[in-house]
C-alpha cells in the first residue's frame, strides 16, 4: 500500500520534458501577456472584447503556473532540502513576479473602466466572472504604482518567500533530544509534537520539555523569519493604504468588521465555559492548578482508540457515505490513487494541510498520521477541503478561489461527520473519550485561536516599532494564552514557544490564519444542525453552497443558508451545542 503521495499526474520529475517544455511555455506566456497588456490599456475602446480575452488569457496562465507551481511546492512539503524542487519553486517566484508591474496595470485599467457593470451584463462569458471582475475593481483603490508593485513583487523573493522557506527548513529537520526506554535519541520535531496524544502522561510531560528545550537551538532563526515577514507585511499594507494587515485580511476574507467582531464577542462571552472544561479535565489528570499543557490533548477515561491507517480509510468512507454518495465516492477516489501522503518522517513539514488543484481536477493531502482517533478526525478534516475543491471543479479556475474563513468550513464538517459517526457506534467509555476529544478539538478552534489572535495582533503592533527577539515572542505568546485560558490551565505549565511549530503566522500573504477555524467551526455547526433536521436532501443544497463560494462574499455565501453571520446570536447558538456538551462532560466525569 502506497503511502506517499503520487505526484505524476503533475509531472514525472523536474528532468522530464514535460516539466521542461511547461517551463519554457510559461516564459512564452509572461511575455505574450506584457505585450497584450500594454497594447490593451492606453485606452477603453471594445472594452467588452479586451476583458473577454482577459478571462481566457488569465484562466489559461492560472492553470499552467497551478501546475509548476504546486508540484515544487508540494515536492517541498514532504521533502525541505530536495535541491530541484527548491531552485524550481525560487525560479518560478522570480518569474511570476516579471508580471507583477503589467498586473497592476491591467487591474487599474479593470478599475476605470466606464460603467463596468452594464459591460459585464451584455456578454455571457463576463457575466460568468461578475463577481471576479468587481472584486478587482474594489480592490484597485488599494494597488500602488507599476513599478512599485513590480518592486514588492521581485523583493517578496528574497525577503518573506526566502524567510518562509528558512522557517520550514530549520524546523522540518529540527532533531529532538529525548530518552525512552533508557536510550537516548533524536527524533523529527513531528514524531515528538504527535506524543502529546499518547496515554502515557511521563511520555507526554517527557516530550513536552524534550520539544522545549529543542527549540533553543533554532529559536533566534526561528524570530528573525517571523521579523522579516511581519515587517514585510506591515510596510506592503501602509503603503497600499490598508489600515492594518487585519484590515487587508478581511478585504481579502471578503468579510466585513462587523462579522468578526459579532464572533470574536461571542467566542469570549463562552471562555468561562471552556475554562471549567479545562480545570475538571486537569482534575482527572491529577492537577490542582488547572490543566498542563501538556496534558491538552490526553485521551481521557479507560477507552483505547488505536486506528491504524487502514481502519481509518475505511471508517471515514463508510461514514462519510451516510451524509452522501458524492463526499464518500470523493474520499476513495483520494485514497485509492494516492493523493494522500500518510506518514511522518524526516524532511517533512509537520502539520496536515490540502492542496486543491484545480488544473488538473484532483487535490493532495499532506497527514502526519500518528495512529490515533485524532489522526482519523484530522483525514476527514483535510478531505473535506479536498471535497471542497471537487464541488468547484465545474466552476472556471477564476471563479475556484474561495476566501480563508469559508475554507475551513466543509473540512469542519466532515469532522463532526467523523465524530459523531463514531459516538454512535461506542462503548460507554468510548463515547466519553470521543466527546472530550471534541471538546478538545473544540478547545483548539474557540480558546486556542483566541490566544492566536492575541497573539498575532500584539505581534504586528509591537513590530511597527522595531523586532522583537525570541524571549519577547514568548512573553506575548505566554500573556495571549493566559488571557485565553486563565485558569483553565496550570499557570506554571504553558507553551512560550507556539509561534515556532505554527505554520500560519508565516505566511505573508495570509496574515491572521486563525479567526477563519473559529469561523469554519462555528459555521459547519450551524449547518449540521440544519442537517440533522433535513436529513439526505440537505447534501444537494450543500454541494451548491460550496460551489458558489469562489464568487460571493461571505455575508451572500451565508444567506443561502438563511444564516445571518453579522448577528451575535448565530454564533451564540453554535456555541452553546459546545457549552452543552460541556456541561455533559463535566456530569459524565464525576461518574
Amino acid at each position: 500500500m502506497e503511502y506517499e503521495w503520487s505526484l505524476k499526474e503533475l509531472y514525472p520529475s523536474f528532468d522530464s520534458e514535460e516539466f521542461k517544455k511547461d517551463m519554457v511555455a510559461l516564459d512564452a506566456y509572461i511575455e505574450e501577456y506584457k505585450t497584450w497588456v500594454d497594447s490593451i490599456t492606453d485606452n477603453y475602446n471594445d472594452a467588452v472584447k479586451k476583458l473577454e480575452q482577459y478571462i481566457e488569457i488569465e484562466s489559461g496562465g492560472a492553470k499552467l503556473i497551478s501546475k509548476l507551481y504546486d508540484f515544487s511546492e508540494l515536492t517541498l512539503s514532504v521533502d525541505t532540502k530536495n535541491k530541484a524542487a527548491l531552485k524550481s519553486s525560487e525560479i518560478l517566484q522570480a518569474k511570476i513576479a516579471t508580471t507583477a508591474e503589467h498586473k497592476a496595470k491591467l487591474k487599474r485599467w479593470i478599475g476605470g473602466i466606464p460603467d463596468i457593470e452594464k459591460l459585464i451584463e451584455s456578454s455571457s462569458i463576463l457575466s460568468e466572472h461578475r463577481f471576479h471582475l468587481m472584486e478587482i475593481v474594489e480592490q484597485s483603490k488599494y494597488l500602488l504604482s507599476n513599478a512599485e508593485e513590480a518592486v514588492i513583487a521581485k523583493m517578496r523573493n528574497t525577503g518573506s518567500n526566502a524567510w518562509s522557506k528558512l522557517k520550514d527548513l530549520v524546523t522540518s529537520t529540527l532533531k529532538v533530544d529525548i530518552e525512552l526506554d533508557g536510550e537516548k535519541k533524536q527524533l523529527p520535531l513531528s514524531v515528538i509534537r504527535n506524543m502529546a496524544y499518547e496515554k502515557d502522561r511521563d511520555l507526554r510531560k517527557k516530550a513536552y520539555e524534550a520539544e522545549l528545550a529543542s527549540y533553543s537551538k533554532i529559536q533566534d532563526t526561528v524570530a528573525a523569519c517571523l521579523n522579516g515577514i511581519k515587517g514585510e507585511v506591515i510596510t506592503v499594507c501602509e503603503m497600499r493604504g490598508y489600515e492594518s494587515p487585519l484590515h487587508e485580511t478581511l478585504v481579502n476574507s471578503r468579510m466585513d468588521k462587523e462579522t468578526l467582531d459579532a464572533m470574536l464577542t461571542a467566542m469570549k462571552e463562552s471562555l468561562p465555559a471552556f475554562r471549567k472544561y479545562y480545570k475538571r479535565k486537569g482534575e482527572l489528570m491529577g492537577s490542582s492548578k488547572g490543566l498542563a499543557f501538556y496534558d491538552l490533548f490526553a485521551p481521557v477515561g479507560n477507552a483505547d482508540m488505536p486506528f491504524p491507517y487502514e481502519e481509518g480509510k475505511k471508517f471515514v468512507v463508510d461514514n462519510f457515505r451516510t451524509f452522501s454518495d458524492s463526499l464518500a465516492d470523493f474520499a476513495q477516489k483520494a485514497m485509492d490513487n494516492n493523493w494522500i501522503d500518510v506518514m511522518p518522517r524526516e524532511g517533512k513539514v509537520g502539520g496536515a494541510f490540502c492542496e486543491n488543484i484545480h488544473a488538473i481536477g484532483e487535490s493532495r493531502i499532506m497527514l502526519n498520521y500518528g495512529g490515533n482517533f485524532t489522526d482519523v478526525v484530522t483525514m476527514a478534516h483535510e478531505l473535506g477541503h479536498g471535497y471542497h475543491g471537487e464541488c468547484l471543479m465545474k466552476e472556471s479556475i477564476l471563479n475556484s478561489d474561495y476566501p480563508m474563513p469559508i475554507a475551513e468550513t466543509a473540512s469542519t464538517f466532515c469532522e463532526t461527520i467523523i465524530k459523531k459517526a463514531a459516538i454512535k457506534n461506542a462503548s460507554k467509555d468510548e463515547a466519553f473519550f470521543i466527546l472530550e476529544t471534541e471538546i478538545s478539538d473544540c478547545g483548539q478552534v474557540i480558546v486556542d485561536i483566541y490566544s492566536r489572535f492575541l497573539f498575532e495582533s500584539e505581534v504586528f503592533e509591537r513590530r511597527k516599532e522595531s523586532s522583537l527577539t525570541a524571549e519577547e515572542l514568548n512573553d506575548i505568546m505566554l500573556r495571549a494564552q493566559k488571557e485565553a485560558y486563565g485558569d483553565g490551565l496550570d499557570q506554571d505549565c504553558l507553551h512560550p514557544y507556539m509561534w515556532i511549530p505554527k505554520p500560519h503566522y508565516y505566511y505573508a500573504n495570509s496574515n491572521f490564519y486563525n479567526f477563519p477555524y473559529a469561523f469554519g467551526l462555528l459555521f459547519a455547526k450551524g449547518l449540521y444542525a440544519e442537517y440533522l433536521k433535513r436529513g439526505k436532501d440537505f447534501a444537494k443544497d450543500y454541494d451548491r453552497l460550496l460551489s458558489v463560494t469562489g464568487k460571493n462574499k461571505i455575508a451572500d455565501v451565508t444567506k443561502l443558508m438563511n444564516i445571518d453571520v453579522r448577528n451575535r446570536d448565530f454564533w451564540r447558538s453554535s456555541l452553546k451545542t459546545i457549552e452543552e456538551d460541556i456541561e455533559k462532560f463535566l456530569e459524565l466525569s464525576e461518574k
